[in-house]
C-alpha cells in the first residue's frame, strides 16, 4: 500500500487502533513460530501482567527472570511509556469523581447492568467479536465481572492517583487485551491488515476463546480494525455520559460541575487506555454529540444475521435469573428500554421482549415514584423512592453477579478485599433518612443495619 494511501485511510478513526500496545503484541508474536494461536506467549504475558497488583508496581517494573528477553523487554518498554497520567490530568477532579462514585453507591451497579453495558453491545462489530467469542450469551456472568474488575479499581478512592490505588494497573491490562484481540482476529498487527486482503474465516474447531477469535475472519477494508478508536471512544462514553444521563433520566442528575469531574476522570481512563485525546469530551452536552455520532457511524453496516439481540438476550435473562421475585423480574427490562432509548432499545432485540401491559405499568410506577419525590423534596431534600429503588435492584444483581464467594472478582487479595468492604459500606445509604433505609434492606432481602 502505497503510503499516501496509508495516511489516507489512518484518517478514520475505525482504521486507526493503539500503536503502542499492538507494537508490543507485535514483538511478543514475533517470537512464536507458526501460524496458529500463540498460546504460550498470550499465557506467559498474562502470567506477568498479574503481578500488576498495584500502581506503585508499575514503577520500574521487570519481568520474571525466566521470561524471555524479547518479551520481557516488550512489557517493560510498554510499562514504562504507557502508565503515567497525561499532564492534563487534575488531581482534584479526579477525587470528585471518586466521591461521587462512592455517594451514589449501590445505585451504580444498577446503571452497569441496565444502561453502560448494553449500550456497549450496540455497536456492531464490538457485538460481533463478543458473539465470537461466546463472552456474553455463554458467559454472561464472566463479561460482567470482568468489567467491573476495571471499573471498581478505577473509580476506588486513589484508584488513578495513588500508588497503592490499582485502576492504572487494571487498565494497563485490559490495553493489553485489546490489542491481543486484535492481533488474533487479524493473524498479524493492524499495521500490516490496512490494505491488505480480508482475512478468511477457519473451520471452529472449538479452540477456547483465543482459538475462536483467531478463525473468526475480518474485512478491515469493510469494517475497521477490531477495537479500533472509534469502538475505543464509544466504549468509554458507556461508562461515563451514559452513567450520568442515566442519573439525569431518574431525576438524580448531578451538579455541572461534578459531571465534568466525572467525565473528566474517565478521560483520563481512556488516556492510559490508549484513546486519542482528540475523541474525548469535556462536557455533558460534547459527549452527548460525540456518543450520539459514533452510534450511528457504528450502526450504519448492520452486520446479518445481527448478533445484537441475542446478547441483549443473554444479558437480561442473566439479571432475570438473579431477581427471585416473579413480579419484578420484568423490571431490568423496562429500566434498560427506558434508560438506552428507542434507538438502542431497537437495536437490541428489546422491544420484541416486552409486553405493552408491563412497559406501562413501569412507566406508570416511575412517574408516580418521580412526583413523590418531586413533592417530599421541599421539606426532605435528600429524599429518594428512585434512588432506593435502584439501589435495591443493584444489590440483588450485586449480591449475586459480584459478590458470590465461589466466584470471587479476579482482583489482587487487597483489592478485592477493598471491593468487597466497599460494596458492604453501600448496604446503607447516608443521604437517605433511617427509615428508607430499613424499607430498602427489606426489599433488598437482607437484614437492616443494626438488626
Amino acid at each position: 500500500m502505497p503510503d499516501g494511501s496509508r495516511l489516507s485511510a489512518a484518517t478514520s478513526p475505525t482504521l486507526r487502533a493503539d500503536p503502542l500496545a499492538d507494537a508490543t503484541m507485535a514483538r511478543i508474536f514475533a517470537t512464536a513460530g507458526g501460524d496458529g494461536v500463540p498460546a504460550d506467549e498470550i499465557a506467559l504475558v498474562n502470567r506477568e501482567i498479574a503481578t500488576w497488583t498495584n500502581n506503585a508496581v508499575l514503577t520500574g517494573w521487570r519481568a520474571a527472570a525466566d521470561v524471555p528477553a524479547p518479551i520481557a523487554a516488550a512489557l517493560e518498554d510498554f510499562v514504562r511509556e504507557a502508565h503515567a497520567l497525561p499532564g492534563w490530568a487534575d488531581p482534584a477532579r479526579i477525587a470528585s469523581a471518586e466521591r461521587t462514585f462512592m455517594d451514589i453507591g449501590m445505585l451504580s451497579c444498577t446503571l452497569l447492568f441496565c444502561a453502560s453495558l448494553p449500550e456497549c453491545y450496540v455497536m456492531p462489530d464490538l457485538a460481533d467479536v463478543l458473539h465470537a467469542a461466546g463472552q456474553l450469551e455463554a458467559h454472561t456472568d464472566y463479561r460482567v465481572r470482568s468489567t467491573a474488575a476495571m471499573i471498581f479499581p478505577v473509580m476506588l478512592r486513589g484508584g488513578l492517583c495513588d500508588a497503592t490505588g490499582a485502576g492504572l494497573a487494571q487498565v494497563l491490562k485490559v490495553r493489553l487485551i485489546h490489542a491481543t484481540i486484535r492481533h488474533l482476529v487479524l493473524r498479524g498487527s493492524p499495521e500490516q491488515a490496512l490494505g491488505a486482503a480480508a482475512v478468511p474465516p477457519l473451520p471452529a474447531a472449538g479452540r477456547g476463546m483465543h482459538g475462536v477469535l483467531h478463525a473468526l475472519g475480518w474485512d478491515t477494508a469493510a469494517r475497521g480494525l477490531p477495537c479500533n478508536q472509534q469502538e475505543l471512544a464509544y466504549t468509554l462514553l458507556t461508562f461515563s455520559y451514559v452513567f450520568l444521563r442515566a442519573l439525569r433520566q431518574l431525576g438524580l442528575g448531578l451538579p455541572p460541575a461534578q459531571e465534568e469531574a466525572y467525565l473528566h476522570a474517565w478521560n483520563v481512563v481512556g488516556h492510559v487506555l490508549g484513546i486519542e485525546r482528540a475523541l474525548m469530551a469535556g462536557t455533558m452536552e460534547e459527549a452527548r454529540s460525540l456518543f450520539d455520532r459514533l452510534q450511528a457511524e457504528g450502526d450504519r453496516q448492520p452486520r446479518l444475521p445481527d448478533p445484537r439481540p441475542a446478547l441483549a438476550a443473554a444479558l437480561l435473562a442473566t439479571m432475570e435469573r438473579n431477581i427471585p421475585l416473579p413480579l419484578l423480574r420484568s423490571f431490568p427490562l423496562q429500566l434498560t428500554r427506558y434508560l438506552c432509548g428507542k434507538t438502542a432499545a431497537r437495536a437490541l432485540g428489546l422491544k420484541r421482549h416486552s409486553a405493552l401491559p408491563a412497559r406501562l405499568l413501569f412507566l406508570a410506577c416511575l412517574g408516580t415514584i418521580r412526583a413523590i419525590d418531586t413533592v417530599v423534596r421541599v421539606a426532605v431534600p435528600d429524599f429518594s423512592l428512585s434512588r432506593m429503588f435502584t439501589r435495591v435492584l443493584g444489590y440483588r444483581l450485586t449480591a449475586r453477579m459480584l459478590m458470590d464467594q465461589t466466584r470471587p472478582l479476579r482482583l489482587p487479595d487487597a483489592l478485592l478485599d477493598q471491593v468487597g468492604c466497599t460494596l458492604h459500606c453501600w448496604h446503607t445509604d447516608p443521604k437517605a433518612p433511617g427509615w428508607l433505609n430499613r424499607c430498602e434492606a427489606r426489599l433488598a432481602g437482607r437484614k437492616p443495619e443494626g438488626q
